[in-house]
C-alpha cells in the first residue's frame, strides 16, 4: 500500500486533498493567532523530520518543505488575508478615519481598480508622499474624475462638477486671489447658513476658521477635481482680480483692469442684492460710521473748535458745538437712506 504522508503523518482525512494550509498545520479554518500557527508548524515539523533519514526521505523534505510555506504564508498578515479571501473568507470592509468607504474600494466594486493594482498605488503613494488619489491618477490606474468622486465618498462630501456651477459674484469678491490659490478652493454661493466651498481635498482647520472670519459663517466643503479648481480660480479670478486690496472686507468690490478708475458709489451693490453675511457686516459698519461720525465732531468741537476758533462769549457749556450738530445729522442720514439701501 502506497504511502499517504497526509493520512499516515498528519492525520488528515483522505477527503481532504489537497489539504489547505489550516488543514496541513492542524489548524481551524481561519486560525489568526499566529503563537497557534507557529507551535503548530514546530510540533509538525519535529514529528515528521524523523523520517528524514532512510526510505521516506525524500517525501519528509517534500512535506516539510509545503509545512514552512504554509506557516510562512499564515504567519504573514497580508499574505494570509489574501489567502483566506481566496478559499471563501469574507472581510468586513475598512473604512476610513470619517467612518466611509475607502476610496480604493469603491473603485474596485466599480470595475476601474484590480486588487493588485489597489497594492502597487498605495506602495507609490506612500513612497513618492502623495495621496492615494494621485498616486491612482499618475499610475493612469483610473482617470481623474473617477478617483476625486471615490475619494468624495471616501471623505463623507458631497463631489461637484464645476462646470455646471455658477458661482455668486459677490461670494467671491470676499475672497481673495491669493487665498484661493494657496488653498487650491473656490468660494460658491450660500447653501442655507453655510458657504459652499469647493476644495480638492478635505479642508484644513485653519481653512475652516479663515473662511468663517471672512464670511461670518461655517464653510461647507465639496469636492471637485484638482483640474477643475485650476481652470475655475484662472476663470474667475485673472491677474489682477479680486486680489487682496479689492476683497478684504467684503465690500463686494472687484478689481479690474480698466482705462478709466469706477467709483465707489457705482462698485457698491444695493443693500437688497447682498448675501446674508455682506448684509451684517454693511450694518455692523453702518453703526461704526455713525458712532465715530458723532465721537469724532465732539473730539474736534472739544479740543479744537472750541479753544481755538470759538470765542468764549459763543461756547454754551456742554451743549454741542458746531461740528458735533452738522456732521453727526449728515453721517446718521447718509448711513439711512444711502449705505443701508
Amino acid at each position: 500500500m502506497a504511502l499517504d504522508v497526509y493520512k499516515d503523518w498528519l492525520g488528515i482525512p483522505e477527503d481532504q486533498r489537497p489539504p489547505d494550509q489550516y488543514q496541513l498545520l492542524r489548524l481551524v479554518k481561519f486560525e489568526d493567532d499566529v503563537a497557534k500557527v507557529k507551535n503548530n508548524y514546530k510540533k509538525l515539523n519535529a514529528h515528521v523530520r524523523k523520517y528524514a533519514t532512510g526510505q521516506y526521505s525524500v517525501q519528509s523534505q517534500e512535506l516539510l518543505n509545503e509545512l514552512a510555506k504554509a506557516m510562512l504564508c499564515l504567519a504573514d498578515p497580508e499574505r494570509k488575508h489574501d489567502y483566506d479571501e481566496s478559499i471563501g473568507r469574507e472581510f468586513e470592509e475598512k473604512k476610513s478615519i470619517t467612518g466611509h468607504r475607502l476610496m480604493q474600494n469603491v473603485l474596485l466594486e466599480k470595475g476601474l481598480l484590480t486588487k493588485d493594482q489597489i497594492k502597487e498605488a498605495q506602495s507609490f503613494a506612500d513612497s513618492h508622499g502623495l495621496s492615494m488619489r494621485d498616486a491612482i491618477v499618475q499610475m493612469k490606474l483610473a482617470d481623474e474624475e473617477s478617483a476625486t468622486e471615490a475619494m468624495a465618498v471616501e471623505l463623507g462630501l458631497a463631489y461637484v462638477e464645476l462646470a455646471d456651477m455658477l458661482p455668486d459674484d459677490s461670494i467671491l469678491d470676499m475672497c481673495p486671489r491669493n487665498v484661493v490659490k494657496r488653498n487650491s478652493i473656490l468660494p460658491l454661493f450660500v447653501d442655507g447658513d453655510y458657504l459652499l466651498v469647493a476644495s480638492i481635498d478635505q479642508p484644513t482647520h485653519e481653512l475652516e476658521d479663515e473662511m468663517r472670519l471672512r464670511y461670518e459663517m461655517p464653510m461647507r466643503a465639496v469636492i471637485a477635481t484638482p483640474l477643475a479648481i485650476n481652470q475655475a480660480i484662472a476663470k474667475y479670478y485673472a491677474a489682477g482680480m479680486r486680489d487682496e486690496a479689492s476683497a478684504k472686507g467684503g465690500t463686494g468690490t472687484t478689481k479690474k483692469a480698466s482705462p478709466r478708475k469706477q467709483s465707489p458709489k457705482s462698485l457698491q451693490k444695493p443693500f437688497s442684492q447682498l448675501s446674508e453675511g455682506e448684509k451684517k457686516q454693511r450694518t455692523q459698519m453702518g453703526y461704526l460710521f455713525m458712532m465715530w461720525g458723532f465721537i469724532g465732531s465732539v473730539v474736534f468741537d472739544e479740543f479744537l473748535l472750541k479753544p481755538y476758533v470759538v470765542p468764549d462769549f459763543l461756547q454754551f457749556g456742554i451743549l454741542p458745538s458746531f461740528t458735533t450738530l452738522i456732521v453727526t445729522p449728515i453721517v446718521v442720514w447718509y448711513v439711512l437712506k444711502v449705505y443701508w439701501k
